[in-house]
């Protein structure tokens, strides 16, 4: 894949993002005390979704991603906290 498919194909993802995010805040908000049970239930519904638009293969290899960037970011907020205790 060349670099200009790649900056298409995150710019979609991006807007794509933007949109999601609104409409979780807003069922999260429409929740009230059951909004951290929303925001799971909606990684479900989203996941099942995926699966019905593309493949299970192509939810697992985005989920992985997915998971590798949650890590990355853990790591990179536990090098912050270790630099302040400094």
């Amino acid at each position: 894949m060349t670099d200009d498919t790649n900056s298409a194909g995150d710019a979609m993802f991006d807007k794509a993002l933007e949109v999601a995010e609104k409409h979780l805040e807003r069922a999260i908000s429409e929740g009230g005390a059951l909004g951290p049970y929303v925001a799971v239930a909606m990684i479900e519904a989203a996941v099942n979704a995926a699966v019905e638009e593309t493949s299970h293969e192509d939810v697992v290899e985005m989920l992985r991603d997915l998971a590798a960037q949650i890590e990355e970011d853990a790591d990179d907020q536990d090098d912050d906290e270790d630099d302040d205790d400094d």
